[in-house]
């Protein structure tokens, strides 16, 4: 019996697209989103943490994959790096300004594909998950990593990155999904232990061995960019399984 494809298996209908949080880990998420689209692979629902909300946040909203790839490409730290006394080390202006410039769309019901994002509510000491109302807020608001950014003060809580409890960005994503989930693998020794989730319908695409971008490492990203562009182009001619796992 020949087995399909991973892109055999996206073409066979609609399916939605799960990034996970993982620190700069946009670089890889716009690679692989890249990817799909160039290949007509588009989304019909979205969701993530994080790295992984950013991504599926601005593509909704409207900005195609190579928009997005040059946005990231271009970075600078001092585009966000704005240190102030508070619950982290950077305000998050210069991050919250850069975010607004780059949505196309300011409201969920405005996005080209439903969006749901992860954030740490403070209030309740839990992950709620935002699918309405502005964007930014929302966004910024899940990529407001802890001890980094000072928490965002949203609707009359304080929020923080949807990475602390919900790392895959899946807590949004309804039952009965034909799920893509881009994966994330850590290298963080405290992360070993951690098992790759699992749900019915979901395919998980793991690449390996991506270069790790940070703050002070940002060449690191584009290169993590380029892996994953190219991994993800031999992804999809790979068998189509629960897992596939591809090195960069």
């Amino acid at each position: 019996m020949n087995i399909k494809t991973l892109r055999e298996w996206l073409r066979e209908g609609p399916f939605s697209l799960a990034m996970s949080s993982g620190f700069f880990g946009f670089f890889a998420h716009a690679g692989v989103t890249t990817v799909l689209e160039d290949e007509g692979l588009l989304p019909v629902r979205l969701t993530g943490s994080s790295a992984g909300a950013l991504v599926a946040g601005t593509w909704a909203a409207g900005l195609d994959a190579p928009d997005l790839a040059r946005e990231l490409l271009r970075l600078e730290r001092a585009h966000f790096w704005d240190p102030r006394p508070g619950l982290g080390l950077l305000a998050g202006r210069l991050f919250r300004e850069r975010l607004e410039t780059m949505l196309p769309r300011r409201r969920f019901d405005e996005c080209r594909a439903a969006l749901a994002v992860s954030v740490f509510d403070l209030r309740v000491r839990g992950t709620r998950v935002i699918s309405s109302g502005a964007l930014a807020p929302a966004l910024h608001a899940s990529c407001a990593v802890p001890l980094m950014f000072h928490p965002v003060s949203h609707e009359g809580t304080l929020l923080y990155d949807g990475g602390v409890l919900d790392r895959p960005g899946l807590a949004g994503m309804p039952p009965g999904e034909r799920v893509l989930f881009h994966h994330l693998a850590s290298k963080s020794p405290w992360r070993t232990s951690l098992e790759l989730p699992r749900r019915v319908g979901m395919t998980t695409l793991v690449i390996e061995d991506l270069p790790r971008a940070g703050p002070f490492a940002l060449e690191a990203g584009r290169r993590a960019f380029a892996a994953a562009r190219d991994a993800t182009r031999v992804a999809l001619g790979r068998p189509h399984h629960e897992i596939v796992r591809v090195f960069a």
